[in-house]
């Protein structure tokens, strides 16, 4: 997938789930089961034991599906997923040194920001996304609405915080896309192998945001 088709796609869908469960074979049920409800973009975190062979299996076996590689601190680390097949990266703070190797390699980065200067060398940096984390410890949606009015060029993911009752207001306040994890990918719906849960939950979610973005644009 080139740069550009993974970036509208995360755009059009407006979510990125983020897998963080104990085994490689709890990984591929979650990603597998939030694909085939409807969100075909997962984030593989590096906590997943296995994390990057995970990627690989995912993205050998799962044809257009879009899995990145998450909690991702180093270039060696990026390094592995790029290899393995991981089509973005992103990670919880700014390690610019991270964005710069994504970028020489023609691949979707969105590095964590908290503060008005980190965005700024984020984005300077040249970030597709700018992850606003964690959102929920600096009032929320508030916040990323504040943070929009003087970066209003910005493309903004909310991330930390989100859930069923918040997440229409991050997309009010300008976030084009939200990071969910447990609140999507719920442990024990991991553990019972129970993909209903998970498919009920996407659902709602799809249809919230598809809901409030058709509110905005009327």
């Amino acid at each position: 997938m080139t740069r550009e088709t993974v970036r509208s796609r995360i755009q059009e869908i407006g979510i990125i789930p983020a897998v963080r469960v104990n085994t490689a074979e709890d990984a591929m049920f979650a990603a597998e089961t939030v694909a085939a409800s409807g969100i075909p973009i997962v984030e593989m975190t590096m906590t997943v034991p296995g994390a990057v062979d995970v990627i690989c299996r995912l993205v050998k076996e799962n044809p257009g599906l879009v899995v990145g590689g998450g909690t991702v601190l180093d270039t060696e680390t990026a390094k592995r997923c790029l290899d393995a097949g991981a089509c973005f990266i992103t990670s919880p703070g700014l390690a610019l040194d991270v964005v710069e190797f994504a970028l020489k390699h023609g691949t979707v980065v969105f590095p964590g920001a908290l503060t008005p200067t980190e965005i700024i060398l984020a984005w300077k940096a040249g970030a597709d996304f700018v992850k606003i984390f964690p959102c929920s410890l600096m009032g929320g949606a508030g916040y990323v609405k504040a943070l929009k009015s003087p970066f209003p060029q910005v493309p903004m993911i909310a991330s930390g915080g989100v859930n069923q009752q918040t997440v229409c207001e991050f997309i009010r306040a300008g976030a084009v896309a939200v990071g969910i994890g447990r609140e999507l990918i719920p442990v024990d719906a991991v553990k019972r192998r129970q993909a209903d849960w998970i498919r009920e939950l996407a659902g709602r979610y799809l249809n919230l945001i598809a809901e409030m973005r058709e509110q905005m644009e009327g």
